[in-house]
């Protein structure tokens, strides 16, 4: 580690958790429906039974113990046109020597603690798979990093910020994993920093723009067999059902975030009910945890910016939804996997993802969704393994440091 990161240790204040508990002990819930279940939102019964669990047994501070176990730091990254940013991230070393420097980033409505049930297959050393050292960064104005105070922090910005974390801790060269908003920022650093400083990165929630006529017209034309091609016409079934059934957090977020924001700041109960929401469809059968489940909403009600700065990230990638998610990116060859999940709500026709870049792995596997990392963790490790080993597409992308013990 360099003599300019700090190292991080969470210690929310006394004050705070008791301030929370007495929110959720004057929370008003609303009425509920017969029978709605979950087809207006999060269950009354649901998120009733949560939220007295979170006042009355949840135990933070042994979820802030388990946490503290974790090599964190914190540090300052200075961003072109918005000042120094005080980053945490989490930095789990292998003690291969040439253990490949892997660049993990969550998304919304995640953090940096789903990589951790894959640390101890990433950082683990063998001659049947190459090691890993792990950089695990919260998102600026997610956990325990700082929010821009300024408008326009968008994708650039987001791979300029931990371009500079992974440059600035020694590793020019460097692999990369992400989902949700991390795939996001992973076309970003893919086009701005491929090649030169990112040599490979694994995508689970594999998606691009829309074909036009004009960005590919092979897959554009194949539109045009849609009453016919019942393969792509099943794809597109399931991605209008995402898009008109499940895009609302997304049209109020890239929207109106500072509307929301004082309901996600001020409420526990709301805060727990719009995310709960996520953690329950966005997976496969997972069976969370009470304690799962509140360590997770945690994270949020004691994020540095407070609840509600995260959800500004969706208007910045948009512009407050006057372009899509990848305004100014372009198909790229640094050298990309694909790992499909079957529960991933997230999905568009196959063969849209093939514009972002020179695929050159897949995998498809049989359960999970799209918290792949907590759900599948052995799976999405073995991907990368698998993708950056020895036999693999991507093995040696990384000059020097290709995961082996010498």
């Amino acid at each position: 580690m360099t003599n300019w990161a700090k190292p991080f240790t969470l210690a929310v204040p006394d004050a705070d958790v008791d301030l929370l508990r007495a929110k959720l002990e004057l929370a008003t819930l609303p009425h509920e429906l017969d029978g709605a279940g979950w087809k207006y939102g999060a269950p009354l019964a649901d998120i009733q039974r949560l939220a007295e669990y979170w006042k009355s047994t949840f135990d933070w501070r042994k979820a802030e113990r388990s946490i503290n176990e974790l090599p964190q730091f914190t540090t300052d990254i200075e961003v072109d046109g918005f000042g120094s940013l005080n980053i945490h991230f989490l930095h789990q070393k292998s003690e291969v020597e040439n253990a490949i420097p892997l660049l993990f980033v969550h998304g919304w409505p995640g953090h940096f603690l789903e990589v951790r049930k894959m640390l101890p297959y990433l950082t683990a050393g063998s001659p049947d798979h190459p090691a890993f050292h792990v950089v695990a960064p919260s998102l600026p104005g997610f956990g325990f990093s700082e929010a821009p105070s300024k408008p326009g922090f968008a994708g650039p910005q987001y791979a300029e910020t931990f371009n500079k974390l992974m440059v600035s801790l020694g590793y020019d060269e460097y692999v990369y994993q992400g989902g949700d908003l991390g795939h996001i920022v992973g076309i970003y650093v893919a086009n701005l920093y491929g090649h030169k400083h990112l040599k490979g990165w694994l995508s689970n929630m594999p998606m691009y723009r829309v074909p036009t006529v004009f960005s590919n017209p092979l897959i554009f034309l194949k539109l045009l067999t849609y009453p016919f091609n019942k393969s792509l016409r099943d794809q597109l079934t399931v991605a209008n059902r995402f898009r008109t059934g499940e895009m609302g957090y997304f049209m109020v977020q890239a929207t109106v975030p500072q509307t929301l924001g004082y309901s996600l700041a001020d409420s526990p109960v709301g805060l727990l009910a719009w995310i709960y929401e996520k953690l329950h469809k966005a997976v496969g059968n997972y069976p969370w945890t009470e304690d799962e489940v509140l360590e997770w909403i945690s994270i949020y009600w004691f994020s540095r910016a407070g609840p509600g700065a995260n959800v500004r990230m969706y208007y910045e990638l948009t512009g407050g939804n006057s372009h899509d998610l990848f305004e100014g990116t372009r198909w790229t060859s640094v050298p990309l996997g694909f790992a499909w999940f079957p529960q991933e709500p997230v999905r568009f026709p196959r063969s849209w993802a093939y514009l972002l870049g020179k695929v050159v792995f897949e995998s498809e596997h049989e359960a999970g969704g799209h918290f792949a990392a907590f759900e599948q963790p052995e799976a999405l490790a073995g991907d990368l393994r698998k993708m950056f080993g020895r036999g693999g597409p991507a093995y040696g992308v990384v000059p020097g440091k290709d995961g082996y013990q010498v």
